[in-house]
C-alpha cells in the first residue's frame, strides 16, 4: 500500500488547476520551506522535498496524466522518489527568491563583460527646428571606460589574482541537508578574481564618470515625443563590456501661429469684408517665408484654402505635407461717417434684392398651388 500523500493536496491545488496555478503554489511552498530559510529543521526539509516531488510530476503533462489516471502506482516505472537530477528547471523558480541561479549545481560564473546601461536625454527644440532638422551639441554625464587602466581595474603591468575563496569559479558551494547549493562568491562578486592593487584613477572599478560632448543630428520632420537611438553612446559596460545606447527624446515648443497635425500645418488669417466680398490676393506666412494666396469673391468666413507642399517633411520618406489656411472675416466695430454711408447704401440695395427674391418665391408657390 502506498502511503504517499496526494500531490494536489501537497501543493494545495485542485485537480483542475492550471499549469500557472501549480507553479505559483510550488513557489509559495518553496519560499516557505526552503532549507536555507529553515536551517536544521528536518520537518521543513521534508516538506520542501515533498513539494518538489509533487511539482516535478504535476508540471509534466505526461506524468500528470498517468498520475491522474492511476495515482502513485502509475509512476512506479517512470519515477522513483525525489531525484535532484530531474529538477533542472527549479533554478529559475527558486532563484527569484534566494538569489542563486541553480540550486542543484552548474551555476554560471559572473563578473565577465556586461553591457552598459542605456541613457536618456531630453532635448527641447523649436517648431521650425523640428520641421527642418538641425545639428546640435549635447553634454552627457556617463560612466566611461577608465583610460588609465583600459577598463581592467589594475595599473598597467598588474593583473587581478585568482580568488582564494571560490578558487576562480565565482561561486561557493554549500551543503544544506539533502541539497548542494551554489551561491555567488561574496569575496569577488562572482568574477573569480580579486584586485590586490586597484587603479588609482578608477579605484579598481574599471570605469570613471565623465561628461561627454556629442554632436548629434536631428532629422527634419521629427515630432513631439520622438525618440532617437544613438548606438553605443550610453554607459560603458563593466569589465570592458559593450556600451549601452543613448536615447534622445524630443520635445517641440508650440508655435504662436502654426499648429501641426501629422505632416500638415494649420493657421488662421484675418481678412476684411471688402476682401471677402470682392476677392483679393493676400500674403500668408509659411515655414519658408511669405506666400501669395488668392481669395475668390464671395468668400465666407471660415473657408479653408490649401497651400500644397508647404507643410512638414515626411520623416524618413519623400514628400511633405500641406499648409491649410482658414480665413476669418473681420467685422469692423467702429465706422467712419463715410463707411457708414456706404454700408447703409449697401443695406438698402440688399433689402430691395431680398424683397425681389421674396416676391419671386411667393409667385412660384402661388403657381404650384394655383
Amino acid at each position: 500500500m502506498n502511503n504517499k500523500r496526494d500531490y494536489y493536496e501537497i501543493l494545495g491545488v485542485s485537480q483542475e488547476a492550471t499549469d500557472q496555478e501549480i507553479k505559483r503554489a510550488y513557489r509559495k511552498m518553496a519560499l516557505r520551506y526552503h532549507p536555507d530559510k529553515n536551517p536544521n529543521d528536518k520537518n521543513a526539509e521534508e516538506k520542501f522535498k515533498e513539494a518538489a516531488e509533487a511539482y516535478s510530476v504535476l508540471s509534466d503533462p505526461e506524468k500528470r496524466a498517468r498520475y491522474d489516471r492511476y495515482g502513485h502506482s502509475g509512476l512506479q516505472g517512470g519515477f522513483s522518489g525525489f531525484d535532484p537530477a530531474t529538477f533542472g528547471d527549479f533554478g529559475d523558480i527558486l532563484g527569484e527568491f534566494f538569489g542563486f541561479g541553480d540550486i542543484f549545481g552548474g551555476g554560471r560564473r559572473r563578473g565577465g563583460p556586461e553591457r552598459g546601461s542605456d541613457l536618456r536625454y531630453d532635448l527641447k527644440i523649436s517648431f521650425r527646428e523640428a520641421a527642418f532638422g538641425l545639428k546640435t551639441k549635447i553634454k552627457i554625464p556617463r560612466m566611461d571606460t577608465c583610460g588609465a587602466c583600459e577598463g581592467r581595474g589594475t595599473p598597467k603591468g598588474k593583473n587581478p589574482v585568482t580568488c582564494q575563496t571560490c578558487h576562480g569559479s565565482g561561486q561557493v558551494r554549500y551543503q544544506q541537508g539533502f541539497f548542494s547549493i551554489s551561491r555567488t562568491c561574496t569575496q569577488c562578486s562572482g568574477s573569480g578574481r580579486v584586485i590586490k592593487e586597484p587603479c588609482e584613477t578608477c579605484q579598481g572599478r574599471g570605469r570613471v564618470r565623465r561628461e561627454k560632448v556629442l554632436e548629434i543630428r536631428i532629422p527634419a520632420g521629427v515630432d513631439n515625443g520622438a525618440r532617437l537611438r544613438i548606438q553605443g553612446e550610453g554607459e560603458a559596460g563593466p569589465h570592458n563590456g559593450p556600451s549601452g545606447d543613448l536615447y534622445v527624446v524630443i520635445y517641440v515648443d508650440e508655435h504662436p501661429f502654426f499648429q501641426r497635425q501629422g505632416n500638415n500645418i494649420y493657421c488662421q488669417v484675418p481678412i476684411g469684408i471688402a476682401q471677402a466680398v470682392l476677392g483679393a490676393e493676400i500674403t500668408v506666412p509659411t515655414l519658408e517665408g511669405e506666400e501669395k494666396l488668392r481669395i475668390p469673391e464671395g468668400t465666407q468666413s471660415g473657408s479653408v484654402f490649401r497651400l500644397r507642399n508647404k507643410g512638414i517633411v515626411s520623416l524618413g520618406e519623400r514628400g511633405r505635407g500641406d499648409q491649410f489656411v482658414t480665413v476669418n472675416v473681420v467685422i469692423p466695430t467702429r465706422l467712419t461717417k463715410e463707411q457708414r454711408q456706404i454700408f447703409e447704401s449697401l443695406a438698402k440695395l440688399s433689402k430691395d434684392e431680398e424683397l425681389t427674391q421674396e416676391r419671386s418665391i411667393f409667385d412660384k408657390v402661388k403657381d404650384i398651388f394655383g
